[in-house]
């Protein structure tokens, strides 16, 4: 008899200012993951609540607010770290190290690591297809992309362009809640874009509720996200440049984006 798959268990769980942490749970075998803890205390506290214990955590990159968590919960927990071979030598605690084309089997269900440089030079992204659930960090976010911290331009456009090959119904659990000041910079560049504006107006009603707007879903994000249309000959005549290759076009956004 062909067992089903059963999806991962995901609390989004907010932190500092703007951060999500994620904690994931796999049914089958009970394995229990934090995704980037940039601070130890509310994920023990939540984690308690909820009467799992720690086993994992999967970092997409090296940044304090995506680590800074590792070694405490290690050191209460025994979890076993998972981050970028890229980046190994800046994971706090990293245990198991993952790249480009490799899987990673979190209880029964398989992640697809990603290598998605731009944001920094080791970022990566974990992909749990049968939950239809992307874990991407800072190199995207709903209605947004990160920085260029350690990348350039080309590097983040083929990054991007790997995540939006996914599946349209991949949810896009993103590191920060930016969506509203996202929306208002996408506006002033794409006003006319009706899948923007109905994105826009549902995170405002969201986040008035005091509710996140993430995860977000990866075919809205196709539609709305300027930073995923840079090969878009409409968005490209938006900014007068009809004739210009798609990583140009993405990096005059990301400019304008960085000066708004």
């Amino acid at each position: 008899m062909l067992g089903f798959a059963v999806a991962l268990e995901i609390h989004s769980l907010p932190v500092l200012n703007d951060n999500y942490v994620y904690l994931l749970r796999e049914p089958k075998s009970g394995a229990v993951a934090a995704v980037d803890p940039s601070v130890a205390p509310p994920v023990t506290e939540v984690l308690a609540r909820l009467g799992w214990t720690l086993t994992h955590i999967l970092n997409t990159h090296h940044h304090w607010d995506h680590t800074g968590g590792n070694l405490e919960l290690k050191e209460k927990t025994g979890c076993v770290i998972v981050g970028s071979k890229a980046d190994e030598a800046r994971i706090p605690g990293i245990d198991i190290a993952v790249g480009e084309n490799e899987r990673y089997l979190f209880g029964s269900e398989n992640a697809e690591i990603f290598d998605i440089p731009g944001h920094t030079r080791g970022h990566i992204a974990f992909y749990f297809p049968e939950s239809k659930a992307l874990f991407c960090g800072d190199t995207l976010f709903s209605l947004g992309c990160g920085r260029l911290f350690e990348g350039t331009p080309q590097q983040m456009w083929h990054s991007l362009l790997k995540l939006r090959r996914l599946p349209g119904d991949t949810r896009v659990y993103c590191g920060h809640e930016y969506t509203l000041a996202n929306a208002r910079f996408a506006l002033t560049i794409d006003p006319a874009n009706k899948a923007l504006k109905t994105l826009a107006a549902q995170a405002a009603g969201l986040r008035h509720q005091d509710l996140p707007t993430v995860p977000s879903l990866l075919s809205d994000e196709c539609q709305a996200n300027p930073f995923l249309r840079a090969d878009d000959p409409d968005l490209g005549r938006a900014l007068n440049m009809e004739t210009a290759d798609p990583a140009s076009v993405f990096a005059e956004i990301r400019r304008r984006k960085d000066a708004f």
